[in-house]
C-alpha cells in the first residue's frame, strides 16, 4: 500500500471494513432468521462463530475496530462513519444495533436447540 496516497488507502480500507461489515450484518440477520423459523443448521453456527470472533477483536482493540484504528492514520477527518461506507446514524449506533439483534437471534437459536 506504500505507492497509494492517503485518500487512496482510506478509500480502501472503506471498502473493506464495509465488505467486512456486510458480511457479519448479515450473519446476524442469518442468526435472528434461523431463531425465528427454527432452522437451525451447521450455518447458523458458523455464523455465530464469526460473532464470536468479531467480538474477541473488538474486545482486545478495547471496543475499536482495527480498522478504525488503521484508518485514521489516513484520515484528517475522523468523524463518525469515517472508515466505513454507512450513513453516521448507523455507524454511531452499529454496535448496539447489531448487539441486540444478535443476542435476540443468539437466545432464539439457544431456546430451539436446548
Amino acid at each position: 500500500m506504500e505507492k497509494l496516497s492517503d485518500s487512496a488507502k482510506l478509500a480502501l480500507i472503506k471498502l473493506i471494513h464495509t465488505a467486512i461489515w456486510c458480511v457479519l450484518a448479515s450473519a446476524i440477520f442469518y442468526i435472528l432468521y434461523a431463531g425465528i423459523f427454527d432452522r437451525v443448521n451447521p450455518l447458523v453456527w458458523l455464523c455465530i462463530g464469526l460473532i464470536f470472533i468479531e467480538a474477541t477483536v473488538l474486545f482486545v482493540c478495547k471496543w475499536k475496530c482495527p480498522l478504525t484504528i488503521l484508518g485514521q492514520k489516513y484520515a484528517n477527518d475522523t468523524s463518525i462513519g469515517f472508515d466505513i461506507f454507512l450513513p453516521a446514524w448507523l455507524a454511531k449506533n452499529n454496535k448496539a444495533i447489531f448487539s441486540a439483534l444478535f443476542a435476540i437471534g443468539f437466545v432464539l437459536v439457544l431456546w430451539r436447540v436446548l
